[in-house]
């Protein structure tokens, strides 16, 4: 088996990411956010960025997921969602790289299937990582060569606005035999344990550790009910 994927087999994967809006948007914060992840007993640190991804790996030493979000236009595919972006990461020497393997247009109106071949083409040895929302998306990324599927994009696509998380990963576990991580809305303990237990090779957790604003708005959601 692939060490990368040996090293974070039933572990615990923390999205250390905040965007230009956010508070903490900072690469050194993210460094030292990833540091946190680890002395708290991270398996491997989902990142987004080149300059966030360098300042992380001189904290730690943990599997990447590496991603850029970039925004074209008014195109919902924003995950890695061209070949640019991709070479950036595979520059800066990321283990995985996610990218959004949903079925809508993406910005270079290229399929995802010629996407993934190109890839495939010219970076043989690279990991790649199928962000999905569907068990039908998890099954044909599969079938196009991905190396890894994430549930990530979950209730973040029109067509699965309100799906449950943990009811779509079942589904996604039954479609395809290639790795699946657990992630998106894994916002407790035990949904990440319950997630791992249905079958999940391993599970991302992003706000629930790392955005300290969505963390204080849900405690202030309750108070204020």
């Amino acid at each position: 088996m692939n060490k990368v994927l040996e090293n974070i087999k039933g572990k615990l994967i923390v999205s250390c990411q905040a965007l230009e809006d956010e508070p903490l948007h900072s690469s050194f914060i993210m460094g030292r956010m990833a540091y946190a992840a680890f002395v708290g007993g991270a398996g491997g640190i989902r990142a987004n960025t080149v300059a966030d991804i360098k300042e992380i790996k001189s904290n730690v030493s943990l599997p990447i997921i590496g991603i850029i979000k970039k925004v074209y236009g008014n195109c919902n595919v924003y995950i890695t969602p061209t070949m640019k972006e991709f070479e950036e990461l595979v520059a800066e020497g990321v283990d995985i790289i996610a990218i959004d393997a949903t079925k809508r247009e993406r910005p270079d109106k290229k399929s995802l299937k010629d996407f993934v071949e190109e890839i495939k083409e010219k970076y043989p040895n690279q990991m790649i990582m199928a962000d999905v929302s569907s068990d039908e998306e998890a099954r044909y990324a599969e079938e196009i060569g991905f190396d890894i599927v994430g549930t990530t994009l979950v209730g973040y696509t029109d067509y699965t606005k309100g799906n449950d998380p943990l009811t779509e990963l079942e589904k996604v576990i039954k479609s395809v035999k290639i790795p699946i991580i657990a992630e998106g809305n894994m916002d407790t303990p035990a949904k990440a344990r319950k997630a791992l237990d249905l079958g999940a090779y391993a599970v991302v957790v992003g706000g629930a550790i790392t955005r300290p604003q969505q963390i204080t708005k849900k405690f202030v959601d309750e108070i204020n009910k």
